[in-house]
């Protein structure tokens, strides 16, 4: 096989254990597994891919969930198998950190750029094009956050492929300089590989720790927590924004860029 679409058809199904045809016009994205069993509880439905790298589910209204693992290397491998399907949009749920004494455990977040730090997005496009999610994608999920008569924060996240960092100060000292917002390890990488495959793309993070001090280290405790405070909410907003857009939503496409 030398054609990339041809490789892509071919993947998608050996990573994810599901048929091309069996995934939906819109997609979540998640590093957990747990969001995938919820959502397979939720709607009834198979979930494939035990046993792969990554698993998936699709429910009956055609919206499809896949846990793709951690990582912007993992996250350039889904959105690049992702265009043997070609989704009308798709949607990652992940978790960050907060970086700003306004970003507290719980808030989510609505990326409106993402720094690309992880040096993986470099392979696809030049260092100075920008991170960006898919605007009339973020504003519906926005209106589905407000509803709920939740809030969120708005600004820049960084992207970085370190896990281990929260020790180097010289590397904090940076991530207050550039005024980020929150730190997470896949966004960028979402934003800049869905741009180069023509897929509209988003994140609605959530903050589960708030590392700029040593006591708000994630740790195996805390994070259990957060998800048992607010793994339900989040995902439940994913759920209804894709599954409502298409119907309820402006058009998320306008322009195509030779």
């Amino acid at each position: 096989m030398k054609d990339r679409l041809e490789i892509a058809r071919d993947w998608l199904p050996r990573y994810t254990g599901m048929p091309i045809d069996e995934f939906g016009d819109y997609i979540l994205l998640t590093n957990f597994d747990h969001y995938v069993e919820m959502f397979v509880r939720k709607f009834n439905c198979n979930v494939y891919g035990e046993g792969l790298a990554m698993q998936a589910a699709t429910n009956d209204a055609g919206l499809s969930i896949i846990n793709f693992g951690m990582g912007s290397a993992n996250a350039a491998t889904i959105m690049d198998l992702l265009s043997a399907r070609q989704p009308e949009g798709v949607l990652f749920l992940g978790k960050c950190g907060g970086l700003k004494h306004s970003t507290e455990i719980g808030n989510f977040i609505l990326p409106i750029a993402a720094i690309r730090g992880e040096g993986t997005s470099d392979d696809y496009m030049l260092p100075e094009v920008p991170a960006l999610p898919s605007f009339k994608l973020h504003k519906f999920v926005s209106e589905k956050v407000i509803n709920r008569g939740l809030e969120y924060r708005t600004g820049v996240v960084y992207t970085t492929n370190r896990r281990l960092w929260e020790h180097d100060v010289p590397f904090l000292e940076k991530l207050k300089a550039m005024r980020t917002l929150a730190i997470d390890m896949e966004t960028a990488t979402i934003f800049i590989v869905g741009h180069y495959n023509n897929i509209s793309r988003g994140a609605l993070l959530l903050v589960s720790d708030v590392p700029i001090t040593p006591q708000g280290v994630k740790t195996q405790e805390s994070d259990r927590a957060v998800t048992r405070a607010w793994a339900q909410i989040h995902l439940e907003i994913g759920i209804e924004s894709m599954t409502d857009i298409d119907v309820q939503g402006e058009q998320i496409k306008h322009l195509t860029y030779d």
